[in-house]
């Protein structure tokens, strides 16, 4: 079987141009979207890996009957935290500090630059769980994508951790829709740097 010249077709410069185009102007509608939906996940995977390490903690004071600590390991939180046994509270320095008698379980590393994780005065340096499972305190912490540097959240940048007195966390809720989490009062979070309550 042969071919003619005339059964063999192609495109033509205008054709694979126009062809260009189109998908330079679909690319340019996408990357906006697609680099919002990128944020958006870093937020969420933050957030999960801090809320995994204080249930983890939680389930862990219950399961040993222990006084488990979740501590910040640098000075602000973001830095990472550490999960351990508090097993040796005879003293006041001794509470609540990772040293020799302790059973360190697990360290988590610094969350992705330009985020932010603060605690209200509750819980500025460590959170307990008792071996009930309740928390040392009613607190709650905000986790901020502070990239663009203003420390104040901005639509679907930031979260709000709540923990109550039982050691049972939940997310603060947007009631308004506005993308920024109001606290159990109904008012909106106002800083990413700044203690919660």
């Amino acid at each position: 079987m042969s071919l003619l010249v005339e059964d063999i077709q192609g495109f033509t410069l205008l054709e694979l141009l126009m062809t260009v185009i189109i998908a330079g102007i679909l690319l340019a509608l996408a990357v906006p979207s697609f680099s919002d939906l990128i944020v958006k996940y870093r937020l969420i995977t933050a957030t999960n890996d801090f809320v995994t390490s204080l249930n983890f903690a939680r389930s862990e004071s219950i399961k040993r009957g222990q006084q488990v600590v979740v501590r910040k390991v640098s000075s602000q939180w973001e830095g990472g935290w550490q999960v351990f046994v508090d097993i040796d509270r005879s003293t006041p320095a001794r509470q609540n500090v990772m040293d020799a008698t302790d059973i360190q379980l697990r360290v988590y590393p610094a969350l992705p630059i330009a985020f932010t994780l603060r605690g209200n005065s509750s819980f500025l340096n460590f959170i307990r769980f008792q071996p009930d499972g309740g928390s040392s305190s009613f607190g709650s912490f905000v986790l901020c994508d502070n990239r663009e540097g203003k420390n104040i959240p901005q639509a679907n940048t930031a979260k709000l951790i709540t923990v109550n007195a039982a050691g049972r966390l939940h997310l603060g809720l947007d009631a308004n829709k506005n993308g920024i989490p109001e606290k159990d009062d109904g008012t909106e979070i106002v800083s990413c740097t700044v203690s919660p309550f």
